[in-house]
């Protein structure tokens, strides 16, 4: 059923539907009849929800960039762990990660030949050459931020620093492959194929996520795939790009312990970026980073 012109529009904006949404919608309805997937409302975040994300942003970007300085041979990924915690509670911050279905710790460090979801531990210290991805997300008001970065500790090897690099030219590629009213596959077809070129390898079984007022909502990004295909992308949607790459085989194996940490099958390095960005009307806004 149309909604009345005058009406506040669906999205929680204050503003009268002729005057916010009732456009995106006409867009909306004529993709659908196209057979098109199109996102349900649900999906698409107000300035209010935008003005809390980027609150969480901030807290989120402040304890990756200080990780920077921190990161150093001889610290422990509990450390790393400790440092989350304290930084977000001291700024009116949750660790979105603690507790989450059961997860134990702040933040996932993953070192190495991990893939993802590797838990903070004080037997894990790191050393000249390791190379680390702290996955960290934020809560504030009730609002989400996640991202990613690697870090590289002292001198590593050109093969090593060479991974880390391209996994970062793969996160931009894909960031670049996000346009209104574009698809899902479109950032999974770029990040592939520039994987691919440099003789890498792209996990199947992690990807990317909608984001903001939840940790995990629709749509998944994967980090594969066909250009034109999947969920429409349209203003309004927050979520996550953050491809895995592998040096060897893309196959994988999680730990039967935690139940958490991922590692590569053949114990080559794996590496991760993450930012959280916005569609708009004209590109994107990256929220996270």
């Amino acid at each position: 059923m149309k909604m009345n012109k005058n009406a506040p529009c669906w999205c929680g904006s204050h503003k009268k539907y002729k005057n916010c949404h009732e456009k995106w919608d006409d867009t909306i309805n004529v993709l659908r009849l196209q057979g098109q997937i199109v996102p349900e409302h649900r999906l698409i975040k107000n300035a209010d929800d935008i003005h809390w994300i980027k609150k969480a942003a901030v807290i989120n970007n402040g304890i990756l960039d200080e990780l920077e300085d921190r990161i150093q041979p001889g610290i422990t990924t509990l450390e790393i762990d400790q440092f989350v915690y304290d930084y977000t509670t001291q700024h009116g911050g949750i660790p979105a990660d603690l507790g989450y279905e059961g997860f134990p710790k702040s933040v996932c460090t993953s070192v190495n030949n991990e893939i993802c979801h590797g838990i903070p531990s004080d037997k894990v210290i790191l050393k000249e050459g390791d190379i680390v991805n702290v996955d960290c997300t934020t809560i504030f008001h009730d609002h989400y931020a996640d991202a990613s970065r690697m870090y590289m500790v002292g001198k590593v090897s050109d093969e090593a620093k060479r991974l880390v690099e391209v996994t970062k030219e793969c996160l931009e590629v894909g960031k670049a492959a996000v346009r209104p009213w574009g698809h899902v596959g479109d950032i999974g077809a770029a990040i592939q194929e520039h994987a691919h070129k440099n003789g890498y390898t792209v996990v199947r079984e992690f990807c990317g996520h909608g984001v903001g007022n939840g940790f995990h909502e629709d749509p998944y990004i994967t980090h594969f795939g066909i250009k034109n295909t999947g969920m429409v992308l349209a203003p309004g949607m927050v979520f996550t790009i953050e491809p895995m790459i592998n040096q060897g085989k893309a196959t994988l194996f999680v730990d039967k312990k935690n139940g958490w940490t991922a590692y590569t099958s053949d114990g080559k390095l794996s590496a991760q970026w993450e930012n959280t960005l916005m569609v708009t009307d004209h590109g994107i806004e990256v929220l996270a980073w």
